[in-house]
């Protein structure tokens, strides 16, 4: 893999009270990736930028939401998340920069 690539899969990590949830109970991280990601280079990014060992990825698309604009019917984009299975002792902390 491309490791041009690998830096542009990555969009953002989604912070909410069920990404939360999940870390706590099955050590995972949510991910928000590129449309046309796949788990190989998500797993690739991930150990690249984070310096940890990943066991397993799980992606979802996520449809997007339709949105009234006024009079104007509107439609958000829809985009793809990746729920990332650390290997046990890893962590990633987004708080204090990421790393371990």
């Amino acid at each position: 893999m491309n490791q041009e690539r690998l830096m542009q899969v990555l969009l953002a990590p989604q912070i909410s009270e069920k990404a939360t949830f999940v870390a706590d109970k099955y050590e995972q991280v949510i991910f928000r990736v590129a449309s046309d990601a796949t788990k190989p280079e998500v797993k690739g990014a991930v150990e690249l930028l984070f310096k940890v060992s990943v066991e397993s990825v799980q992606i979802a698309n996520v449809k997007g939401k339709h949105k009234k604009f006024g009079r104007a019917m509107g439609r958000r984009n829809n985009w793809k998340k990746a729920y990332v299975c650390l290997a046990p002792g890893s962590e990633i902390n987004f708080v204090d920069g990421g790393g371990v």
